[in-house]
């Protein structure tokens, strides 16, 4: 039986003759297939076919047209759903809970943007007798899209689907950790067949030559990307000389401040899978354990059996409860994280590796300049930080350069929004973590990112408002 083979999806056609790399399941070694591995050659033709589709073809006046493509995009995908949950558990190393997961926050988003493509937003006004006013919203151009290999499906759609809608071509480079998963989700676009040939074009490369053509280019008027803060700092420096327009959402340290008043035994499950999704691999991950000194003995005591007894195993096991990281390497560097920690604190729980198989970590600190406080991990390790006061905790939350996400836990019906309003994240959710709805932005506050995604705004990132004065001649 022959393995898989993912190709380039460029122009309406498939391409890939050059070079070629296996990928492997990270839990296994296993060789799952092969995929073309692009660059710069491939980006450009990518940019070129996006910027002539825009140019030269109705995608741009044509509504109806969009909002077909995308509902037929949402229902093609639909149908290969358990295919793709199942090739993200073996290529990605998530479980199939979260493969499922993400997939099916995949397919409604492709669909709120279908309908959103119908949706006119703009104000009018007599703004004195005989002079009106009147703003409209204009695609932006071509739409560069930077994916990467944690979520790859869903966070390709959360950026194309909005660029598509609000009438941009698209020119996008997946990773190759998740070669075949991208080849997947390019045979969904190229099946689209209300899709017309150069809308969206998709490469994938292993190294760095293309995507920084997508930022570099003129021909590429809007970026988005989804990565380290790292990078989006990079990112803005290459995009200065086009002013290109930037959505980035970037690198996280959400922390969960436990007050005493909490029902742990509603807590403790959610802050445990907090750790684990994804293997921590994850830009919301809940990072930090911020716990009120009146419940940390209880917190702590239960935070400690909860994930020493997390089952690690492959993703497509049904009884695993973790997967394994994206490959040895990164499995390597979160554990030398916990390695170097135990210098200067106190490690609660010490996950063992095997390959790339690492079990969650949960560590006690003090203070607050440390490196396992101030860097993001992006893997299962969290920090367990105790505080006295509403106060105090709110300047804990508050004090590393990130501002993506937070979670509030107490049963004070006031709390929430008194902690909350304090805290500089994008998103705060109370006695819960990680819910995110199609219709409400979400975004980073601080290095965390710039610009939004979902929603209405994540429309507005790939559109222009042009604004129209019309004089009335009087006879």
């Amino acid at each position: 039986m022959s393995l898989p083979h993912a190709r380039h999806y460029i122009a309406g056609q498939w391409a890939g003759s050059g070079t070629h790399r296996e990928s492997r399941n990270p839990a296994t070694g296993e060789v799952l297939g092969t995929y073309a591995d692009g660059g710069a050659e491939e980006a450009k033709s990518a940019i070129r076919a996006a910027r002539n589709a825009f140019d030269t073809t109705d995608w741009a006046s044509d509504r109806h047209a969009r909002a077909k493509a995308l509902f037929e995009m949402a229902d093609l995908l639909d149908a290969r759903r358990d295919e793709f949950v199942r090739l993200l558990a073996r290529e990605n190393g998530k479980i199939l809970g979260e493969a499922a997961f993400e997939i099916d926050l995949t397919i409604p988003k492709l669909r709120y943007y279908a309908a959103l493509a119908l949706t006119d937003l703009g104000a009018a006004a007599e703004v004195r007798p005989g002079l009106y006013s009147m703003t409209l919203r204009e695609p932006a151009g071509v739409a560069g899209v930077i994916v990467p290999w944690n979520s790859p499906v869903v966070l390709a759609v959360r950026s194309f689907a909005p660029a598509l809608a609000a009438s941009c071509t698209v020119a996008m480079k997946l990773p190759g950790q998740t070669g075949l998963v991208g080849g997947l989700l390019s045979e969904v676009v190229a099946a689209t067949s209300s899709l017309p040939a150069g809308v969206v074009n998709i490469f994938t490369e292993s190294g760095n030559e293309g995507a920084p053509l997508l930022v570099s280019s003129a021909d590429v008027d809007v970026l988005s990307y989804t990565g380290s803060t790292a990078v989006g700092r990079k990112i803005m420096e290459q995009a200065a000389p086009t002013l290109k327009r930037l959505s980035l959402e970037l690198g996280g340290k959400s922390p969960m401040l436990v007050f005493d008043d909490v029902d742990l035994a509603a807590a403790v499950p959610v802050l445990t899978k907090a750790v684990t999704t994804f293997s921590g691999q994850f830009c919301m991950t809940g990072s930090r354990i911020l716990v009120q000194r009146g419940v940390a003995a209880e917190l702590r005591r239960q935070l400690v059996e909860a994930l020493e007894s997390v089952k690690v195993g492959p993703g497509d096991d049904p009884e695993s409860e973790m997967g394994a990281m994206i490959d040895e390497h990164n499995a390597e560097r979160v554990e030398r994280f916990v390695v170097d920690a135990a210098t200067y604190a106190d490690v609660l729980v010490r996950g063992e590796r095997k390959g790339a198989f690492l079990q969650p970590s949960l560590v006690e600190v003090t203070g607050l300049d440390t490196p396992i406080v101030q860097q993001e991990v992006f893997g299962p390790v969290a920090t367990f930080e105790v505080f006295d006061t509403e106060d105090e905790a709110v300047v804990r939350a508050n004090a590393t350069e990130y501002g993506l996400a937070a979670s509030v836990w107490t049963r004070d019906v006031d709390r929430p929004l008194r902690v909350g309003s304090q805290i500089k994240a994008g998103t705060v959710w109370t006695n819960t973590w990680a819910v995110v709805h199609d219709q409400f932005e979400e975004g980073g506050f601080k290095q965390s990112g710039m610009g939004r995604l979902n929603g209405v705004r994540g429309l507005e990132e790939f559109q222009e408002i042009k604004h129209f004065v019309h004089a009335v001649e009087r006879t």
